[in-house]
């Protein structure tokens, strides 16, 4: 019994987008005034987080059009505080769909994450959090503080997300062999199929169902000599065979030369990877039922078994041998151990210390940049007299104030950090 499906939509493996998490929500600045309560005290509230941006993964996906139009994505922030210490609701986090097989690059290329199970999840940004209320900076010596916190920025970059298709089984071979044919017989994919080479266009996916078990197949656009280089079509998609179990390499029994074709296929694959090389292979004689295919049949199969490889005769036109090549599928992946697919190595890098900046002099404007600094200037209340000298605090807690003296700043002169600009003074 053969069955499975097909997807006719725009086939999209690789893309860039823009994610950025939600912001911090703002803490406030608010005291108790209630009757009988005389010297209430602060009771400003801290603000809710915002919200993560996450990648799930959906079993059902197998491209990456969720991305064709929209390209920028942003989770909300998070709620701002309020009276009587109330934090405001922190933001849900922003899930975005992917395709199993799915690769998370960073801007750099380095990976971030490889998701390959159904619902595995990676956190690409996270949000900001929730700044904090005067009920905060309570202390002993300052017993109705006016200052509080606006709420962190949340984390924002450029991601690349590259599919590689996962696939029980993948069909090679030069264009026109009757890759698309087969699939088309031995699944309920409809692939496009005409009597002229590089029909394929985008990879094909088809799921057979041999002895009560679902294979999955994937179909490449055919391989000329110079794929590996990016000759032809079949060089974008060769990473979607990549982590396939077992490979069907099939040859064009129409050809005079189906040799010739099964060892600069044989050769391609090895050029683009070395692994592909040694992968288990099926090698199936296409189109027997052509006099010509029936000819070269028997000098073809002592070659290959010369290869170490046995040869299978099939017509995916009549059907002719179908069933003994899934037969000998399901026997080959039931021989195979029982492994995840080989996950690309994630690259973790030591955090930052968020306590370094750089100071860069331009005539009389000093540009500040720093993690720890830059954040603390977009949290602060500038309007808030308290909230302004602890940032000048800040500048001196973190040796900032010293290295711009050192610097050359004078009085008058503008400090830039992150989007705000402020005149320094002694």
């Amino acid at each position: 019994m053969l069955a499975g499906y097909a997807w006719r939509t725009m086939f999209l493996d690789e893309v860039k987008i823009t994610v950025e998490a939600g912001d911090g929500g703002a803490g406030v600045v608010a005291f108790r005034r209630e009757k009988y309560v005389p010297f209430g005290g602060p009771a400003g509230g801290d603000g809710g987080h915002g919200g993560m941006l996450v990648l799930v993964v959906n079993p059902r996906l197998n491209t990456l059009s969720n991305f064709q139009r929209k390209r920028h994505f942003k989770a909300l922030n998070g709620s701002s505080g309020s009276n009587f210490n109330r934090t405001g609701a922190s933001a849900p986090d922003l899930e975005l769909e992917v395709a199993p097989g799915t690769i998370v690059r960073d801007e750099s290329s380095q990976i971030i994450a490889d998701l390959t199970l159904p619902g595995q999840r990676a956190i690409v940004t996270h949000g900001g959090r929730g700044g904090r209320g005067n009920a905060r900076f309570k202390s002993a010596t300052n017993q109705a503080p006016r200052v509080a916190e606006k709420g962190e920025p949340g984390e924002q970059r450029a991601i690349t997300l590259e599919l590689k298709l996962i696939a029980d089984v993948g069909i090679v071979g030069v264009p026109n062999a009757g890759k698309s044919t087969l699939l088309s017989v031995i699944s309920a994919a409809k692939p496009r199929i005409a009597d002229y080479p590089f029909t394929t266009l985008a990879p094909n996916l088809g799921v057979s169902l041999v002895n009560d078990r679902e294979i999955v197949f994937a179909d490449v656009p055919g391989l000329v000599e110079g794929a590996h280089q990016g000759i032809g079509l079949g060089h974008d998609f060769l990473r979607h065979i990549q982590r396939t179990r077992l490979l069907i390499h099939l040859l064009d029994g129409a050809q005079e030369n189906a040799l010739g074709d099964f060892v600069q296929t044989s050769s391609e694959l090895a050029l683009f990877d070395k692994a592909l090389a040694e992968k288990p292979q099926l090698v199936v004689l296409n189109k027997i039922d052509l006099p010509s295919a029936k000819k070269q049949a028997t000098a073809l199969r002592g070659k290959i078994k010369d290869r170490g490889y046995g040869l299978l005769l099939i017509s995916a036109v009549t059907h002719e041998g179908i069933q003994e090549v899934l037969n000998m599928v399901a026997r080959r992946l039931d021989e195979m151990p029982v492994t995840q697919p080989e996950i690309e190595t994630p690259v973790f890098r030591p955090p930052e210390d968020d306590e370094k900046f750089q100071i860069v002099r331009d005539g009389a404007i000093y540009r500040v940049t720093g993690k720890r600094i830059e954040r603390a200037a977009a949290m602060t209340y500038w309007e808030f007299e308290e909230a302004v000298e602890r940032f000048q605090q800040i500048l001196y807690a973190l040796g900032i104030a010293d290295a711009l003296s050192n610097a050359g700043a004078k009085k008058g002169d503008i400090v830039c950090i992150g989007d705000h600009e402020l005149e320094w003074a002694e």
